[in-house]
């Protein structure tokens, strides 16, 4: 195994354990990222909770979202939400799928999740996905088979975002640090936007052009959380 690749795996297991920390995952939820050497496999952790997710626990899952040479080990009902969205998206290189508490609790009303501040700008532009529409019946709300998975990734579209009703977002950047990033700020403004709201009915949210350039400047800061939350885990 190349030592990118083994780089890769470290990152994707300390990942697991920062989404963890920061209170986006418990011991549900699961974060991928594209292979570095094949990009139409992808890597996942076996089923397990974030918190305990080590290297050895990583998984190369082909385009088909089966594990590749031979691995046994179960795996993660859901691993379907990253296969269709890396087919979807070739500029998408990581994917974090959790159910935090403030992004259901937006998802579960008509109100427009809206970037807050300048560390969500990225939330500009959010989708929503009904399982119940999407499969036309009523379901487990999981993502468990490849048509459920391709509906969530159309829905998505260009989006950072997704909020799922009922079940939680999904979250994709361009970079595992990135992916990461959005999944933790994407809970930090949902919970923003609802404190703002209960004070008052004219909440300001930041436009379309401060988001956008708020998220180009951020994007060259990402190392700097990366390395503290990697130092925290």
């Amino acid at each position: 195994m190349s030592d990118i690749v083994l780089e890769a795996r470290r990152n994707l297991a300390r990942a697991n354990r920062i989404l963890y920390l920061k209170g986006v995952v418990d011991g549900f939820g699961h974060v991928s990222c594209r292979h570095p050497e094949n990009p139409g496999h992808y890597l996942l952790s076996c089923n397990r909770a974030p918190k305990l997710v080590t290297e050895a626990d990583i998984v190369e899952l082909d385009a088909e979202s089966n594990p590749v040479g031979g691995d046994t080990r179960r795996l993660y009902l859901e691993r379907f939400i990253h296969g269709e969205i890396y087919r979807a998206r070739p500029d998408v290189q990581a994917v974090v799928h959790s159910h935090s508490a403030a992004m259901i609790t937006i998802g579960a009303t008509d109100v427009q999740l809206r970037p807050m501040y300048h560390m969500a700008g990225f939330l500009t532009r959010v989708a929503r996905f009904d399982i119940r529409e999407a499969s036309g019946r009523e379901t487990d709300m999981l993502i468990s088979d490849h048509e459920l998975g391709r509906h969530l990734a159309d829905t998505l579209g260009p989006a950072s975002a997704v909020l799922m009703t009922g079940h939680g977002s999904t979250m994709v950047g361009g970079s595992l640090e990135e992916a990461v990033y959005r999944a933790v700020y994407a809970e930090a403004n949902a919970g923003i936007q609802l404190g703002a709201m209960q004070l008052s009915r004219n909440v300001r949210h930041l436009s379309e052009t401060e988001s956008d350039l708020a998220t180009e400047s951020n994007r060259g800061q990402l190392k700097r959380c990366w390395d503290l939350w990697c130092e925290e885990v």
